[in-house]
């Protein structure tokens, strides 16, 4: 079952799932599609665009990996290291992310969902802000 309580599909694996799979396993940041494509390119991988798209896609879809949509709006990726449910603080400078638990929204979020009669809620929380270096960077010493 998936978080929502959906039964999860069966994923085929296939040579570009699994080559998709190690190169997220090598990268510690977010990355989008067309920059996960070019990676995989450089490592001699022949797999299209749309392809990779749809593997990413399929990923967030089972939560192996955390997807944002980074300040221009695009979806970017990222193999997801944290177990449970969480949400992310992103600097809208240098795209660094960091995983946080809220349960004060978890509350709020099944809070105002009951309140409307929605069962089941899900939610996705993006907090960007400047993290402490860019701030630095940006702005000098506070």
């Amino acid at each position: 079952m998936s978080e929502t309580g959906a039964p999860v599909k069966e994923q085929r694996v296939t040579k570009q799932r699994l080559a998709v799979s190690a190169a997220l396993d090598d990268l510690n940041d977010f990355v989008s599609t067309q920059e996960l494509h070019r990676i995989l390119h450089e490592r001699g991988v022949a797999v299209s665009l749309a392809t990779s798209y749809r593997i990413l896609q399929s990923m967030a879809e089972d939560g192996a990996v955390d997807v944002l949509r980074n300040p221009e709006g695009e979806a970017v990726y990222r193999r997801c290291t944290a177990a449970e449910h969480h949400h992310h603080l992103l600097c809208r400078n240098c795209g660094k992310a960091v995983e946080i638990e809220a349960p004060a929204v978890e509350s709020w979020a099944a809070e105002i969902a009951a309140k409307h009669g929605y069962t089941e809620p899900s939610h996705t929380v993006e907090i960007i802000g400047l993290c402490p270096e860019c701030t630095v960077k940006l702005h000098g010493a506070r």
